[in-house]
């Protein structure tokens, strides 16, 4: 039986370069999204067409009862689950911490943490051996924005980033006999369209300068991190924070 994983925020940019990758190394995998249906479907039909098994799962991980929901929907079209890959994340417009709202801070810290919280928490109690689980691995997807803080841009979302750090290395140490790895990834300046979402669509070239390496990264090269902590290479990784950032 093939590897299961749940890829939240899965519809584009490094989620769904890690769902098409993963395919690859013969996961099933279940692609969520919030709203961009067509965009999910899309990689389940790329996914399909080289042979592999994915469904599009509609869920805001946000939401305690759509969260319940998408997990019970896999159990019963995909199977135990096997690894868990928290993508899901939302960035906002540059601003000052004194320019920010309450509802911009609200939907900043529900979808990047709780979002994290709330899927981890389903996937281990399915994983756990606690449970009666067969174990299983979760990767968190941070930032480097949460060691740089984001100054005049996105301190909301660097300490969203940074309370996933956080997270990370306290999960990794709670379930680690339990038969769960967990370890994260912090993107650098990734060529994807979050930027266009934040209000700076150029970003990702404009600050290739930064960058000790001169360019942004890829998705496919944070995937490539994510499937690597996926695996059984990584086996005696536990709350490891992995940089994919360039140098920066």
């Amino acid at each position: 039986m093939n590897p299961i994983v749940l890829i939240t925020g899965a519809s584009r940019g490094i989620g769904a370069a890690t769902a098409l990758l993963a395919a690859q190394k013969g996961y099933a995998v279940a692609v969520n999204y919030q709203a961009n249906s067509l965009a999910a479907d899309q990689v389940v039909q790329e996914i399909r067409s080289k042979g592999g098994q994915a469904i599009a799962v509609q869920a805001d991980v946000a939401i305690e009862t759509e969260v319940m929901a998408m997990f019970k929907r896999i159990d019963a079209e995909l199977g135990p689950l096997t690894a868990l890959v928290n993508n899901a994340g939302v960035i906002d417009v540059a601003a000052r911490v004194d320019e920010m709202s309450v509802d911009r801070l609200k939907r900043m810290f529900n979808t990047n943490v709780l979002g994290s919280f709330l899927c981890a928490r389903e996937a281990v109690r399915r994983m756990s051996t606690r449970h009666g689980g067969a174990g299983g691995v979760i990767v968190n997807v941070s930032s480097g924005a949460a060691r740089l803080g984001s100054a005049g841009e996105y301190v909301d979302y660097a300490a969203s980033k940074g309370a996933i750090d956080t997270f990370t290395v306290g999960l990794a140490r709670e379930v680690a006999t339990e038969g769960i790895r967990v370890n994260a990834v912090r993107p650098g300046i990734i060529d994807t369209d979050i930027h266009a979402s934040g209000g700076q669509p150029e970003r990702a070239h404009l600050a290739a300068p930064q960058i000790p390496l001169q360019r942004a990264g890829t998705a496919l090269e944070v995937a490539q991190a994510i499937l690597w902590l996926l695996s059984s290479e990584s086996s005696f990784s536990i709350g490891a924070v992995l940089d994919v950032t360039g140098g920066r």
